[in-house]
Order: structure tokens, then sequence, then C-alpha cells
């Protein structure tokens, strides 16, 4: 009997601090009761416990992704060949570089830390680009915005559809035509590159 009251504390400990750190959005979770031994114990599972850990998925996702836009638009801006990829570069830099700031300022308000840089992926992709220059870098980085385009426009309208954060479901609606500007914008270039 001792021994299962004391493996359930530390159950019992992070039930508690699970249900108390979910999202301050306020809604009603739902309650368990297990019985063990003629001891009962309550549990809260909070759903706002599993769509905070949604919501703090995203801006993961988003800051990685607006990181990385923002350090391969200055690589475009700086090495493209052609004239609209530098474009292209420097509106990353700037639209991006917005969008990472307003990122920034509402997780610090909600205690979301962000990924202080780029993941593996986005970083082994710079440092492919890196190793290009002329028509083969342009060809490069356009292929590596198109796709990331279209990842981060599904991102942002799974986050404004379904997100329970309202201020990220907000940043995510308002983001999303943007993204869909660039995603619209860099296959203009790709046509004009074959």
């Amino acid at each position: 009997m001792k021994k299962t009251i004391l493996l359930l504390v530390p159950v019992i400990a992070v039930s508690h601090l699970q249900a108390c750190s979910g999202s301050k959005t306020g809604s009603s979770g739902d309650t368990s009761t297990v019985k063990k031994d003629s001891t009962s114990i309550t549990t809260v599972a909070s759903a706002d416990t599993a769509s905070a850990m949604s919501d703090t998925a995203f801006a993961n996702k988003a800051a990685v992704g607006g990181m990385a836009e923002v350090a391969l638009g200055k690589m475009a801006a700086a090495k493209g060949a052609s004239k609209e990829v530098k474009d292209f570069g420097n509106m990353m830099v700037m639209d991006h570089g917005k969008a990472n700031d307003e990122l920034k300022g509402i997780a610090q308000k909600k205690n979301i830390t962000l990924p202080a840089g780029m993941d593996a992926e986005h970083q082994a992709k710079s440092d492919s680009l890196s190793k290009l220059s002329g028509a083969a870098f342009d060809k490069a980085y356009v292929a590596v915005m198109v796709e990331g385009h279209k990842k981060t426009l599904a991102l942002m309208q799974s986050e404004a559809r379904g997100g329970k954060d309202v201020d990220l479901k907000g940043f995510a609606a308002k983001t999303a035509p943007v993204v869909q500007h660039h995603l619209d914008e860099i296959t203009k270039i790709q046509a004009s590159l074959k």
C-alpha cells in the first residue's frame, strides 16, 4: 500500500502541474477519477493543456520558419544573380522580420520560449545554399522558397482555423495572406527561371 501511494504521489504532482500550466484562455476541462486500492484520485485532464501544447508547437514552428526566411532572404539579397531573386530576398527580410517581431511579442506575453535559432532542417538548407552562386543559387533558392511557403501557408491556415489561443490564431490569420502573396510571387519567379 505504501509503495502504491509513493508511486502515485509523483503522478498526482505531474497531473496538477500540467493542469495548472495550461493556456490562460480559460475553459473547463474533463475530470476523471481513478480508483486504486480503495483510494480515489481525481485528475484533471484539461483541454487547454493539449491546445496550449498545440499552440506552442505552432509558435515554435512559425518562429523557426520565420528565422529561416530572414536568414535565407539576406543570403538571396547578397548572392542572387537576378534582380527578382534579390528583391524577393529583401521582401523576406522585411516581411518575415516584422512577423517574427510580432510573434516574439505574443510569445513573451504568453510565457512561450521560442527557439533561438534555426532547426537542423533549415540549417542544412542554408548550408547547402551558401555553397552555390549565380543561376544555380537562384534556382535552388527559389525551389526552397516555394516548398517552404507551401508548408508555412498550411501551418498558418491550420492555426487560423483550429488554434485555441486567440492571439496566436489572430497572428496566423493575419499572416496567412502575406505568406500566400509570397508563394504567388516566388511561383512567378520560378516559372520565369525555366
